[in-house]
């Protein structure tokens, strides 16, 4: 038997054993344009309703039944710059091999870092970029996508806590939060948006360094964003709803390794191993409703036994009191637990959502009903489009809140907690906090901090053209805790124009925003006023700075 045949036959026994299509195929977390677009097509009634929005990547060709998950609107094929889709099958048609975007994106800051939810880029001043490309391989249930990124970023000096107060930053020793990733120009190469996975009907499994968003928040999310690099992990999860008589179900499970920045000093020379659960349920009676659940456990890799509870935490008690009493702090280990709703309403085009989260576990029942803003954080949100006279054009608003500075240093008093927790994404057993590579899994924004969105945008399809207002209160936990000055808040007051395009194979998005840092690094420097009595609300030399994000995707 010649190889020829041979590896035909092969085929042909994978594929009777394994006759499903691989759904394999991923939106990665933040790809411009069409991850904006995705979303909004479902409150317009275009997309399968059943889906949740709450567990990203997403899985467009299981999801919402695509054949590409680059081009939902199917317009590639009657309207490209060029004859070639970026596609070859194999194997007779068995196999298929496919060309993933190229995606390029930039950002700059003119004073001081700005910008989240960007992944493998760092927070620094100046220029910096990111370019990804790759490939994806189906082979029934078998899928690859090799997606790497290269990174370059300028990392220019600029004037730091450190420069303006001589100590690291809050929260000092408690996060691995570094203010810049060394003193010079950075560039890396990683496996970027990369996966390996069998997919049987609704439920996958492999191996991803994909980012994860997990929860209905569109700015922010308390467990998992798009903000810190993607981190290597074991993956069970879901690519379309599954359906059972009560209704429908989406969740992950995954089991990762987070690393440190390696630029703070004094933090456990040790990788943390990360355990985390979602889970969404939309009931059958109540369409457009979502409820779910998320866990994340991490502890250090030298702390962890043989036992199946070390690998699958997610899975014990919730309640301290269930799990040991206080014994368990004795291994170096920290949780975070979120609960949250999105609320579909596809006849008035419109969705509500909302996720409440705690830092630290409660004593027993009874502890939680008594104080459940202990430790606690929230998003509140919601989306509207409103019909213009023009067909298929809308005006979209968009308006969240997120809060992580919620009664932490309060608690921590009335608890006489040594040492003291409750702050956001740190626990003093966990030195590095909930960061990946130096920055926070979760809502971009930082512990202590508090956020308020609006957006209003003209959009029609892909386009859109819109306005941003944004308030950034930084760390208020530190404030009250140590500055107790309530003139030296730093704010941040960003106004901004945003907007998408696309054009063939082409989508471009950008964003452009002028930022009024009010007392920025809690600095309060009163203005001196000539022949004017000084007064304790007196004006203050504030900062400024101009933040610019440009992207560009070339779909095959």
């Amino acid at each position: 038997m010649n190889n020829t045949v041979r590896y035909q036959l092969y085929a042909l026994i994978l594929m009777v054993m394994f006759p499903l299509i691989s759904l394999g195929q991923t939106l990665p977390v933040g790809t411009p344009v069409l991850s904006d677009y995705y979303r909004r097509a479902q409150l317009l009634g275009k997309l399968n309703p059943e889906v949740s929005f709450t567990s990203f990547p997403l899985f467009p060709v299981g999801a919402f039944k695509v054949q590409n998950a680059f081009d939902p609107d199917s317009t590639l094929y009657k309207n490209r710059l060029i004859d070639f889709d970026g596609m070859a099958p194999f194997l007779n048609k068995k196999g298929r091999v496919q060309l993933l975007p190229v995606v390029w994106k930039n950002q700059y800051n003119s004073q001081h870092p700005a910008g989240m939810n960007d992944g493998v880029m760092v927070p620094a001043r100046g220029y910096q970029t990111v370019l990804s490309a790759g490939v994806f391989i189906k082979f029934g249930p078998l899928s690859v996508q090799l997606n790497p990124e290269w990174h370059y970023a300028a990392n220019v000096p600029f004037q730091g806590f450190y420069q303006i107060y001589g100590k690291p930053s809050p929260p000092s020793g408690l996060i691995d939060l570094p203010e810049r990733f060394g003193d010079s120009a950075i560039q890396q190469v990683s496996w970027g948006q990369s996966s390996i996975r069998l997919t049987f009907g609704p439920v996958s499994f492999g191996f991803s360094n994909e980012n994860l968003w997990w929860g209905p928040g569109i700015h922010n999310a308390l467990l998992m964003t798009n903000n810190a690099p993607g981190f290597p992990h074991l993956t069970l999860n879901t690519v379309r709803p599954i359906k059972t008589p009560i209704g429908s179900f989406e969740g992950q499970l995954i089991g990762g390794k987070l690393v440190g920045s390696g630029y703070t000093p004094g933090l456990p020379d040790d990788w943390r191993y990360l355990n985390s659960l979602t889970l969404t349920y939309q009931p059958k009676w109540v369409p457009g409703l979502f409820l779910g659940f998320a866990r994340s456990f991490q502890i250090y890799h030298s702390d962890m036994g043989n036992h199946l509870y070390d690998y699958l935490p997610v899975f014990g008690a919730i309640e301290k009191v269930a799990v040991g009493n206080a014994a368990t702090d004795v291994r170096r280990q920290d949780q975070l637990l979120s609960i949250f709703m999105r609320w579909v309403w596809v006849k008035a085009r419109g969705e509500f959502y909302a996720e409440f989260g705690r830092e630290d576990h409660a004593w027993n029942t009874r502890d939680l009903l008594l104080e459940p803003n202990h430790s606690a954080a929230y998003v509140v949100g919601l989306m509207k489009l409103f019909p213009l006279w023009r067909k298929n054009e809308y005006i979209q608003i968009n308006a969240e809140v997120t809060n992580l500075a919620s009664t932490a240093t309060t608690n921590n008093r009335v608890r006489d907690y040594t040492p003291p927790v409750g702050y956001w994404y740190t626990h003093y057993q966990i030195k590095q906090g909930y960061t990946n590579d130096g920055q926070v899994l979760g809502a971009g924004i930082g512990p202590g901090s508090n956020m308020q969105w609006l957006r209003v945008s003209w959009v029609k399809g892909m386009k859109s053209l819109g306005l941003d207002f944004e308030r950034y209160v930084h760390d208020n936990d530190y404030l009250i805790a140590n500055i107790k000055d309530i003139r030296r808040n730093w704010v941040d007051l960003s106004t901004g124009l945003v907007g998408s395009w696309a054009y063939k194979n082409l989508l471009f998005s950008a964003e452009v925003k002028y930022i009024h840092e009010i007392n920025y690094e809690w600095r309060y420097r009163p203005v001196q006023i000539t022949n004017a009595k000084p007064t304790y609300w007196s004006p203050t030399k504030d900062s400024y700075n101009f933040h610019a994000l440009v992207n560009v995707v070339y779909r095959f």
